[in-house]
Parts: C-alpha cells; structure tokens; sequence
C-alpha cells in the first residue's frame, strides 16, 4: 500500500495545471543534463502559484530519488550562519534539492547566497529560490552565472488552463465561465472560487468584473461560519503572524483549540508552518479588512488579546524566542501610524546583530569618531569596559562586514557618580529622573546610548529596527526599570518621529562639537502593557458617526466599493456613497462623485509624502490594469511595496473624504 506521502505527491501531480516549461527545464537538471541550470529562481505577484510549484518541484525530486529540503523564507533567522546550518545537506550530501519558498521574506540572503554558499554546493545538487521579487540584476547579468542560473516570472493561467482547474474542481459549467470573467488567470482566485459552493454564487454582483477579487471570494468562501467560536479563530488567524494551537488557546481561554485548529487548517487560504498556520498574505490582508469592517469592535478586542498573550511570551519565553515574539507583536502594529514613522521594514540594508567581542572594539571605536567625533568614543571606550553586554554589532548579512553598532545601557540607582561625571547624556537622563520621578535604590533605568551607524546615521533604518525591538522586549521583561530613554543627535527631527511614544526630555547635552536630544518614558507611570495599547489606538478603527448616520468604518467601505465599481457605470451608480452628505446636492449624481473622487485622490499628491500613494491609487483604480498585480507592473513596482502604498493612499483618501463629510467643505 502506497504511504500517505506518496498518496499526497500522487493527489499533487494529478490536480497540477499547466507550469510545463519550469517542470520540464527542472527535469533535465534532475536527469544530470550539463547544460541544465543549476538555480532556479522563480517570482511573481502573491498567488500566482509559487508554493504549488514548488511542492510539485520536491515531489519531482523526491521521485528521482533525490534529497528535497524544503525552507519557509518567512522564517529563515537573519544569522547567514543559522541559515547554513540549516541547510547544510546542500552543502555535504550530493544530490541534495534545496528549495526555498517565500524568499521575498528573506532577500538580505541573496548577495551572500551568490557569493559566499551557493559557490560551494556539493556535486550534483540544485537550488530553486521563489518569491515576490525579481532577483538582483547584477546576478542575471553576471556572466559567471549565466549559464548556472535560470530566471522565471511566473504568468497567470491561460483560459484553457484555467478552464481545466475549474473541471478538475468539479465547479459547476454553468458558473464556469462567470469565475473565469471574475478572476482571471490568478491561481489563488480560481483557487478560492473552486473552493466556494455553488450556492455561494448564486448573485449576479458577486461576478462583477471591477470588484476586487479576493474580498469578495473570500466573502463567498467563509459565508456561514459555523459557530462564534470559529469566527473568533479566524480573528486570530487574520491578525497573528502566524497562528499555533497554543496561541488559540491562550487567547481563547474558554474554547476547544484544537478542533478550531483543525477547521482553520482546512481553509484553503491557509498554509501550515512550522510555527503554525499562515494565511495567503492576499487572503490576510482581505480578510482582515473584511473583519475589521464587519466587526471593528472584535477586531480590537482580539488585537488586546493578542498584545497581552506576546507580552506574556515576551516575559516568559526563553531567551531564544524573545527576538521572534517581537517581531510578531510589531507586525501586529505594522499599519498603526506610529510604528510606520519609526520602522522602515527595509531589505535595502539587512544586518544581524552580534554581542561585542574584543575583537570588535577597534572597528566601533573607529565607526564612533567619524561620526560623533574623538569625545564620543572616549565615552564609548568607558561604557564597552563598564557594560561590553550592552554593545551589539551590525553586519551586513550579504558580506558579513560591521557597519554599525548599539549599545543600551542599564544603570541602577543611585547613580555613579564617575558615571556623571563622564558622560554628559547619562547625566542628563539622571537629572531628569531627579526632576520628575526619582529612581528609588533597587530599581534601574535603561539607556539606548549610542546608535552608530555610519552610512545611514540615526535614519530609520533596519539598524534602529531591531535596536528598538530589543530595547522593547528587555523593557518588557526587566524587573524595577524605571525609565527608559533613546539619545538621537537631530533633536527636532526624532521629537517628530517619537511623538506620541517618547516624551522629549528637553535636556541637550553636549559631547565634543554636537548636542543631543533624550527621549524617555516612565515606566512605572506607563506600564509596557499601557504603552503598546496606545499603539493600538493609533491603528484602531473610528466608530464616530457622520452627519447621514452612518459610522466612519460604514463611510470608508463605501469610498471602498465606489473605487471597486469605477469601470462598471452600473454598478458605480448604485453605490452607497451616493447616499452620504457629500453628494446630497449633486444634480448629477454619478457624475459629480466621479469628479469628486478624482479631485480627492489628485490632492493626495500635493504633499510629497503622498505621490506615491496617489499613483497606486490611480493605477489601480483609474487606470484600466485588470488586477493590481498588472497596476504594480505598471508602476514597476514589486507587489508588496504597490500595497503598501495603495494602502496609504486609500487611507489618506477616506481621511480627506471623511472630513467633507463631517464638515462640508473639501
């Protein structure tokens, strides 16, 4: 009897569409053809089928009796050495398959890939590397590579193909042809259609062709959900990073987690991990929204469930998990308007972080010369002998070279008076507790002292990224921190930037020929749990109403739908955004709100900050593309970064909106 890999590999290969070129070209280099390449790197927008192919790739090498080792890009460690010891087979067993999915997640590998581990790969071995980004072009144009290495963009299904997903699905014929209408050639949406039931189609709007694609499938797809229970697990799912049976049970106490696992296992958007269940990132996003707009009150309540459960882990976890939960409990935040001034999310300059070593020293004190000058590496000498376990170094993960350091400090009370007397910044931030709060003895303050980093100085970067996230997580797991404060050179700027999360202190002291600002929070006056809520209020949903009764939330859905039926005339006429204050005098309705929302998007460009926002949203909306795949195209942009700003945009827009509503005037 055939084993339940083999059953699912033969279920796999029977139900795969189209993909012949990528299957063909992997199979010659399966079959040892030299002229075969020996990468594959294949990219495309979220579900176009990277995952799919890459499961048919590792059935294709597991039945030619090769070693497949399958990584999850998303959570690949940012140490180039963990990852190496990962996947280490590719580098000792010969024949070895390495295949890894979601790369997007971890592109700051790539130049150290090329250069310093694919190089010494062991005989006979392949590499297949998918993700949302096209490789670096200075790979596809290196000469070196060019016989090793084959590049493909995955395209959408061709009607015959996606015709033939639809049969296999056993979708109904009469509805056949209104899902290929709707959703195109996109994998993930004819996925998700096959998926629904016929009685889930059954009105005509549902196929409209403006509409966005995945909102309305997954409307369709989720439909009933069978009890309050699994609605609150799709809750947690559409929000967690990813979700584990244990983090459903600890943020729903009082139910089963483990068959409501099993149910979010089965949804086809899902895919298993393992550090448990991720959604699509297209389906999250819609999903999300979708719950956010239906149940903006629970959609909350789960958000504080989930801060208290990470904060939990934060205290409780082992050193080694700490770094992951922050990273979680950030991207919980991602769309709150304090973490988007504060983190960059950047792969530009992607570095991982190291304790000090001896062997460093002469390198950060350099880098502290020239940049802060003599006097501040003086300082940084005192405090690498006083505290060398405060000090982390930065290397650039692609060449392994340091190009930044940190260092935060914890100092008890009563302050040292050599400390005082040394350090003009730490005295500064004694004196402020001494003015606002004094620190009683057993209790400590923390200082983020120094960030050093030369090629990009006290710019929000991935430097100041992970700095921040383990001054956070050490705040919140510390005992007796009194204070906590981060020390930035451009004073102004950084007030700015941390309005609402640090209090400037006013105090600018003074080091060699610059002055510094400190920022800082009382954390006895403003637990951790406190300060994060207020993250949470940055991103929550407004419920106030506007003067036609309807809710903010209701109000920015309907701008929502307005833009989704842009192209259908119909449908654009009996939105419900006509039926708002802002278009109570039009005489022609339709018309008029067009103009509207044209005048309002073409505004958003009049801040320089929004010009990017405007142009996804006009690509996306105005201007013809099909999809916003083909809308990011257009802009040449990578898919994500097109979200990213079309998700401003709309949000700058129903802001704009919401205030003609409110008061009338634009």
């Amino acid at each position: 009897m055939a084993s339940v890999r083999e059953r699912l590999s033969s279920a796999r290969v029977q139900a795969f569409i189209g993909r012949d070129a990528e299957l063909g070209q992997f199979a010659q280099a399966l079959a040892g053809d030299p002229q075969a390449p020996f990468a594959f790197y294949v990219f495309g927008p979220g579900g176009i089928g990277k995952s799919t192919l890459l499961r048919r790739l590792a059935d294709d090498a597991r039945a030619a009796g090769r070693l497949p080792l399958e990584l999850d890009g998303r959570f690949v460690s940012r140490d180039p050495a963990d990852f190496e010891r990962t996947a280490a087979p590719l580098l000792d067993v010969p024949g070895t398959v390495l295949l890894v999915d979601s790369f997007e997640h971890c592109q700051w590998l790539e130049s150290w890939l090329w250069q310093r581990f694919l190089p010494r790969a062991a005989d006979d071995t392949l590499v297949v590397l998918a993700g949302r980004l096209a490789p670096q072009p200075q790979w596809t144009a290196d000469p070196a590579w060019a016989g090793l290495l084959a590049v493909r963009e995955l395209q959408p299904f061709t009607e015959d193909q996606a015709r033939s997903l639809l049969t296999t699905a056993q979708v109904v014929p009469q509805l056949r042809q209104r899902v290929l209408r709707f959703a195109g050639g996109n994998p993930l949406a004819l996925s998700l259609a096959a998926a629904a039931r016929t009685a889930d189609w059954h009105r005509e709007d549902v196929w409209a062709p403006s509409a966005d694609v995945l909102r309305t499938l997954l409307s369709g797809l989720i439909g009933e959900v069978p009890t309050a229970a699994h609605r609150r697990a799709l809750e947690v799912a559409a929000q967690a990073y990813s979700t584990s049976e244990e983090l459903l049970a600890a943020v729903l106490p009082d139910e089963d987690a483990h068959p409501l696992f099993a149910w979010l296992r089965d949804l086809p958007f899902m895919e298993s991990t393992h550090r448990g269940l991720h959604p699509h990132d297209a389906a999250r996003e819609t999903l999300a929204a979708d719950l956010r707009w239906r149940a903006p009150n629970a959609f909350l309540t789960m958000r504080h469930r989930l801060t208290e459960e990470y904060l939990r882990l934060l205290r409780e976890a082992p050193e080694e998990r700490v770094w992951t939960v922050t990273d979680e409990l950030f991207y919980l935040f991602r769309e709150g308007e304090i973490v988007a001034r504060l983190r960059t999310w950047s792969r530009e300059d992607e570095v991982h972080d190291r304790p000090l070593t001896p062997d460093d020293l002469d390198v950060v004190l350099r880098m502290a010369t020239e940049t802060e000058g003599p006097e501040s590496a003086e300082l940084v000498r005192y405090w690498a002998e006083r505290q060398p376990q405060a000090f982390s170094v930065y290397r650039l993960v692609s060449t392994g070279r340091i190009v930044a350091f940190t260092a935060r400090l914890a100092l008890p009370a009563p302050a040292d008076p050599e400390d005082l007397a040394t350090d003009p910044v730490v005295a500064a931030a004694w004196a402020y507790t001494d003015a606002t709060a004094p620190v009683r003895p057993g209790e400590h303050i923390g200082v983020s002292r120094f960030t050093v980093y030369p090629e990009r100085y006290q710019i929000p970067s991935r430097v100041i990224d992970l700095s921040s996230s383990r001054a956070q997580a050490e705040s919140a797991r510390a005992r007796g921190r009194a204070f906590g404060f981060a020390v930035w050179r451009d004073a102004e700027t950084w007030a700015a930037r941390v309005e609402g999360s640090l209090a400037d202190t006013g105090a600018r002291p003074r080091v060699g020929d610059h002055t510094y600002g400190v920022f800082g929070v009382d954390w006895r006056q403003v637990p951790v749990e406190t300060w994060l809520r207020h993250f949470i209020a940055a991103a929550a949903v407004p419920v106030q109403a506007g003067p036609s009764g309807v809710s903010r939330a209701a109000f920015e859905q309907a701008v929502r739908e307005a833009l989704a039926h842009w192209r259908d005339p119909g449908a654009f006429a009996a939105c419900s955004l006509l039926r708002a204050r802002l278009a109570a005098d039009f005489e022609e309705p339709a018309e008029e709100l067009r103009g509207l929302l044209r005048r309002a998007v073409d505004e958003l460009g009049r801040d320089p900050r929004g010009v990017r926002a405007r142009d996804a949203v006009t690509a996306g909306y105005f201007s013809g593309a099909p999809t916003q795949e083909a809308a990011a195209r257009r802009l040449n942009l990578p898919y994500g970064t097109y979200r990213r700003h079309l998700r401003q945009g709309l949000d700058l827009l129903c802001e704009a909106l919401w205030e003609q509503e409110l008061h009338g005037t634009p």
